[in-house]
């Protein structure tokens, strides 16, 4: 399904104000499409919906689920570090307007807080988002490849010397994790390339 498409049905769920829901769907659209956003954009939230669909069956609740997916990166500056928190105060601003109730508005707000730190939730729901946020680390060689250059132009202010320490330190940190990758699904399809990989990785810094 087109991301438009699935953002206004999902909207519509809530709303029937569809000049807002169109207002708020452009404003995705061209929050992930910024000059400097080489691999947090569209196609990411696409791969994400991708990974997710697959396993709609086990998800508790889909609309949460798909409004975090979203939000969780429509504000991303690679010098800031309130990311998540910001994505998460537009996501609950916006939802509000759309007439989304309070329980469902803190899920997706504390959803999109874990995609900062992406530890293991006790909440299943939140476990398939983070494992779907990080569904490129075990994606193929080549595929993999392209998201560290991706990854690379978006830290491009940074100066190699200093965009490697801190490239390493989020490398390290995936593979200290008990496991990269929270839910029985996702650990069966993707672990054991995405460790490859990031090593493959660590070693090319």
């Amino acid at each position: 399904m087109i991301l438009k498409d699935r953002f206004e049905k999902l909207c519509l769920n809530f709303t029937e104000n569809k000049i807002l829901v169109d207002k708020f769907w452009l404003e995705i659209e061209n929050n992930y499409s910024g000059k400097s956003i080489h691999y947090h954009n569209l196609q990411h939230l696409e791969n994400m919906f991708e990974e997710i669909d697959a396993v709609r069956n086990q998800i508790e609740k889909f609309d949460n689920i798909s409004f975090s997916i979203f939000y969780h990166d429509i504000i991303y500056d690679a010098s800031s570090k309130l990311n998540e928190e910001k994505s998460a105060d537009i996501a609950k601003e916006r939802l509000e307007s759309l007439g989304v109730n309070n329980d469902k508005i803190q899920n997706i707000y504390d959803q999109i807080l874990a995609t900062k730190s992406h530890q293991k939730s006790d909440k299943e729901d939140t476990n398939f988002l983070l494992d779907a946020d990080l569904s490129i680390l075990g994606k193929s060689d080549e595929a993999y490849l392209e998201y560290t250059k991706q990854i690379r132009k978006e830290y491009s202010i940074y100066p190699y010397f200093l965009y490697k320490p801190g490239r390493k330190k989020v490398l390290e940190h995936f593979l200290e994790l008990e496991s990269i990758f929270k839910t029985e699904y996702f650990r069966g399809k993707y672990e054991i390339h995405a460790k490859k990989n990031i090593e493959f990785e660590l070693k090319s810094l």
